[in-house]
């Protein structure tokens, strides 16, 4: 071998769980010049795949958009054709690392696959969110810019206008996905929100289904909806808002009942269970074995800001699942855990672990 190969792999022998952004620090190089080493130490097979990086663990994958949110606030009347003082500010955000790093902070070990440029966008994602998450399996795409959301906000607290740079996203295709098969295949759950082309779905699906993996779907607006996929037999939940439902199924909901039979509708589609929401007023489940109920909206007096409440919600319904717990006791787990998001300024909260989250619960009475 390469010196530097045999300083690598006595490296990964050391600690298992390294990542390549640590093997760069050790050995002192790049983390591309690190991946192409690991290449070649599978190559020689050495190792098997990327098995060193999660080698005894089954983590929650998440598969899907980590992009920065920025917010331009107008001090005064918005004037076009000319300078605007403004105030602005940013935070990573992305639905499927904003769920990530919900399930990091509750103590799951979380891994995400997006795709991403090289650039201060990525650098700032990175930093915040690999405490938690574990980001060696995000696609660098060359020439592309990492996913950005930008917002202008009025004076009074009104979206003027709101900017998506998300074309990144359209490279995450079945390709990309199949070079990550080896932690897929380990996945004890895959999350994937709807940013994820449609034919990236579809393949989650039918990979989900041939090697009985846990599934669940995050949509993301009313437009992604063409992206569902075809199949939803192997989708174990879909977590989706009530715009979403109506826009997929071409129906319109006017009341909880309706909302509740909207979403028996995901049943018959095939999906085993469905929570469908209806913003501030109410919450509708569904299980495939006839079970329904429509729960009241715990409400909050001490909003912050809104940002991340779904995710927040979506999380918590996934950690409970996979814990075990009740029908009942999911949907206030996820409720609480969403009310307390939007009581602070930051998208995912930060005083969020196991033991708070469980505390919260117990408040709903």
């Amino acid at each position: 071998m390469h010196p530097k190969e045999n300083d690598i792999l006595k490296h990964i022998k050391d600690n298992p769980f390294i990542s390549q952004t640590e093997l760069a620090k050790k050995v002192g190089l790049t983390s591309s010049a690190v991946a192409a080493i690991v290449s070649e130490l599978v190559k020689k097979e050495f190792i098997q795949g990327q098995a060193y990086v999660l080698n005894a663990e089954y983590p929650i994958v998440c598969v899907g958009a980590a992009n920065v949110d920025r917010k331009f606030f107008v001090h005064d009347e918005l004037l076009h054709g000319t300078s605007n003082p403004i105030q602005s500010a940013h935070s990573v955000g992305g639905v499927a690392r904003n769920i990530g790093e919900n399930l990091g902070r509750l103590g799951e070990s979380v891994a995400l696959i997006t795709t991403r440029g090289d650039d201060g966008e990525w650098k700032t994602i990175h930093d915040s969110s690999s405490p938690f998450i574990n980001l060696d399996f995000a696609e660098h795409i060359e020439g592309q810019s990492t996913g950005c959301y930008t917002a202008l906000i009025s004076h009074e607290g009104e979206m003027e206008y709101g900017f998506a740079d998300m074309n990144i996203y359209d490279h995450l295709t079945p390709e990309v996905l199949i070079k990550q098969t080896y932690i897929l295949k380990r996945a004890k759950c895959i999350v994937a929100d709807l940013n994820t082309p449609k034919v990236s779905l579809d393949f989650l699906c039918a990979y989900a289904e041939k090697h009985n993996l846990n599934l669940v779907l995050i949509p993301v607006s009313g437009p992604k909806m063409n992206r569902m996929p075809d199949n939803l037999k192997p989708v174990d939940w879909i977590i989706v808002n009530r715009d979403e439902t109506e826009a997929h199924f071409n129906i319109k909901i006017n009341s909880d009942e309706e909302l509740l039979e909207a979403a028996s509708m995901w049943n018959d589609a095939g999906v085993s269970h469905v929570i469908v929401t209806n913003g501030v007023k109410s919450i509708a489940y569904s299980g495939k074995n006839g079970a329904g109920k429509v729960y009241s909206i715990i409400p909050s007096d001490k909003v912050v800001d809104v940002t991340g409440a779904g995710d927040s919600f979506s999380s918590a319904i996934v950690y409970g699942w996979l814990k075990g717990y009740s029908i009942d006791d999911i949907v206030k787990m996820a409720m609480m855990n969403s009310s307390k998001t939007i009581e602070t300024e930051f998208t995912v909260r930060q005083d969020l672990t196991e033991k708070q989250l469980i505390k919260d619960m117990e408040e709903v009475k």
